[in-house]
């Protein structure tokens, strides 16, 4: 069924694309956290070399996740043609701010190796919720932009800052 915005939905109302993005986070979620290859990719994240070390086939698990990947683009290219009716070359262009955004802002280490799945989720969600009400109060995309610029640096502050009170509180344990 189509409602009147257009989006495809279930006999509930609740559109296809979100039940679709649940189901891939839901599955992304539980590899990540349950099986061997979630933690591989984990331990590759934090730091690939000692990963080698480790006996992690670090080359292998990348040509995967770069796969995995490509597809889950794929997917979403079909679903933002569904979505949208028409689609073409420079429909995505842009939106690499708001994916770094919505990782980081939903605890994903800039430098690797931590954050999960649900908490990108969550920050994708918190940065749309964001992005809906800056044009509803009818702010400048300028502004729009740099507000969700400045997301990302206290962001990353905050995830440095924990890190570094973490590390301080090891060290002063191990002394």
């Amino acid at each position: 069924w189509a409602d009147q915005f257009g989006m495809v939905t279930d006999r509930f109302g609740v559109p296809w694309l979100v039940i679709i993005a649940l189901a891939v986070t839901i599955a992304a979620g539980i590899v990540l956290r349950n099986y061997r290859v979630g933690r591989e990719l984990y331990a590759m994240g934090s730091n690939p070399e000692a990963a080698t070390l480790a006996g992690i086939r670090v080359g292998r698990n990348l040509i995967g996740v770069f796969a995995v990947s490509g597809a889950l683009a794929g997917l979403a290219g079909v679903l933002f043609a569904v979505r949208f009716g028409t689609i073409d070359a420079a429909a995505g262009t842009n939106y690499e701010l708001n994916v770094v955004a919505a990782a980081v802002v939903g605890g994903v280490a800039v430098f690797g190796g931590s954050g999960t799945v649900w908490g990108a989720g969550l920050g994708a969600l918190l940065l749309t919720v964001i992005s809906s009400a800056l044009a509803v109060l009818d702010i400048n995309q300028f502004w729009q932009q740099a507000i969700v610029g400045a997301l990302i640096v206290l962001a990353i502050c905050a995830d440095r800052l924990v890190a570094a009170r973490i590390a301080r509180s090891l060290r002063r344990r191990d002394a």
